[in-house]
């Protein structure tokens, strides 16, 4: 009964599935009153109508916790993709969740029940669905219920002055045009708890009377100069603070040191080249996010709630930023760059000592093979799931065949070479789920990956390749998602991926034999090809 008021649509079958799903055990007679519920207006527009009430009912039947989550979405513009980190970052400076652990369970739980559409925002993703959408007709729900509740208010063009009161959070479209006098009209500003900026800034978009904001998104605004964000140490209820892809930013302010509050900073893809000294003080920081380069200032070791920390240039022979980085004891997440022999061996035994709860590393060196660095490191974090070696790297540490937790590797630079010792420490990790190879094997040699290894792999990247790939009956059982670039001689044995879904070629002209090996597989996996990279 509750199928044929779908009216045969996907959209409504999955996402009522989505919520009855997850309903306690219901009697038939149950059942019937739930449909009963659904709505009486289904009959009036069948192709239209129901989905809307459908959508409605699952929005009602989300947990109170789900509720503000799910209808956060109607902050970002039609058919946008958000990151996932980026949801789980300001949900947390919001309220709706006290880490990131039970904000990622919240984003899960919104994909299970369909509410979201997960999407893949790079190949090379320990998560897998790292970024999502809303489909139309969800997202006119997150818009209608938002207004309702008087949570969001969307200003762009054609829109009509906020008369329901105080506002929580205040979206501002690239399509508003409007000057400083109508902003004001439209919108009271004193009580928003989020702004969040889409298109070119303007210096009245930010005012002093917005002192209750928690979170100031404004990635990829365009036209941000430095002086327009010189007394945001004002806000000081920010706990969240984006300037990410803001390209035309070069400097942060010293009175950033005032938000004490602050528990996220990215100025990834700025200009911003070195942080002042009076971000020090923020001691509630639990998110950094760099630009690949920048560099620290002595004191950091104060920030001992800190969690994540990229990208940092340690500089030449720089030891004493290491010992900033040592001190800081609560990481999880760590990605230098600037790595030599004195430094280096440093940082291994800061990471060896101190740096225990270490999750993700991303080092990068360009004038030092980077595995003279890790050779002599005693004891790797046992809990790394994610390790990128990027630049000279002759030979993978032995240590590495011991990360049993880890899921994701990236190996991108020159020198090392695909040899039996290395198969066998890679094939035989437990948990590797993503592995993205960027290295030229010396000489041109060819690769065969065997049967038996690589058995939980669901990604992987090989780039740069000079002799042949080859891929062996039932080599890599799981993997879904294989990318292909550089120019090798040949590629075989893609027939015998048994849960191949997507191919991605780019710079290749392997296309034909690619295809031809695909059409043979039994998923027929799609190809893609792309002109560079």
């Amino acid at each position: 009964m509750i199928l044929k008021r779908c009216s045969g649509l996907p959209l409504a079958i999955v996402t009522i599935g989505g919520f009855l799903a997850d309903q306690p055990t219901k009697t038939a007679g149950e059942w019937r009153k739930l449909n009963e519920h659904i709505s009486v207006d289904l009959e009036m527009n069948p192709k239209f109508e129901a989905i809307k009430t459908v959508l409605m009912k699952s929005y009602d039947g989300l947990p109170y916790y789900l509720k503000s989550c799910f209808l956060y979405f109607s902050i970002f513009p039609e058919d946008r993709n958000v990151r996932r980190r980026r949801l789980v970052y300001r949900w947390i400076a919001e309220g709706y969740s006290l880490d990131s652990s039970v904000a990622d369970r919240y984003f899960m739980e919104l994909v299970e029940r369909s509410m979201i559409l997960p999407t893949r925002d790079t190949v090379c993703s320990t998560q897998g669905i790292d970024s999502c959408q809303l489909h139309d007709l969800i997202r006119e729900i997150s818009i209608a219920k938002s207004v309702e509740e008087n949570l969001v208010f969307r200003l762009e063009e054609g829109c009509r002055p906020n008369t329901q009161g105080a506002v929580r959070h205040l979206a501002i479209s690239s399509n508003w045009e409007g000057d400083k006098c109508e902003f004001e009209s439209t919108v009271e500003v004193s009580y928003i708890r989020s702004l969040t900026v889409f298109g070119k800034w303007k210096p009245f978009y930010m005012t002093e009377k917005m002192r209750f904001l928690r979170v100031l998104d404004l990635e990829g605004t365009e036209g941000l100069e430095d002086h327009h964000i010189k007394h945001i140490g004002k806000l000081l209820h920010l706990r969240y603070l984006s300037l990410r892809r803001c390209h035309t930013v070069r400097h942060l302010p010293k009175s950033v040191g005032n938000l004490s509050q602050l528990e996220t900073l990215d100025i990834k893809y700025t200009e911003v080249q070195k942080l002042p000294k009076s971000i020090n003080k923020l001691t509630k920081l639990h998110y950094l996010h760099s630009r690949i380069g920048v560099k620290l200032s002595r004191g950091v070791r104060k920030l001992k709630t800190l969690h994540t920390l990229r990208s940092v240039d340690l500089g030449r022979g720089n030891a004493a930023v290491v010992q900033e980085i040592k001190a800081l004891t609560s990481l999880r997440k760590l990605g230098v760059r600037g790595m030599n022999r004195e430094n280096g061996l440093e940082l291994c035994s800061a990471i060896s000592s101190s740096l225990s709860h270490l999750e993700y590393l991303s080092v990068r060196s360009d004038d030092v093979d980077l595995f003279d660095c890790f050779f002599g490191m005693s004891s790797p974090p046992e809990n790394l799931q994610c390790l990128e070696l990027l630049g000279r790297v002759s030979k993978l540490p032995g240590w590495i065949k011991g990360l049993e937790n880890l899921v994701k590797l990236k190996v991108a630079g020159e020198e090392l070479s695909w040899d039996g010792a290395t198969m066998q420490a890679l094939g035989n990790l437990p948990n590797l789920s993503v592995l993205a190879w960027l290295m030229s094997p010396l000489d041109g040699e060819s690769i065969t990956f065997p049967s038996g290894l690589f058995r939980s792999l669901l990604v992987l990247e090989l780039g740069y390749m000079t002799g042949s790939v080859n891929f062996e009956h039932t080599s890599m059982p799981k993997l879904e998602v294989l990318k292909l670039y550089g120019s090798s001689t040949g590629y075989s044995g893609l027939e015998y991926l048994p849960s191949i879904k997507e191919v991605l070629l780019v710079g290749n002209k392997q296309k034909e034999g690619i295809a031809e090996q695909l059409a043979c597989n039994q998923n027929r996996p799609i190809l893609k090809v792309e002109l560079g990279s």
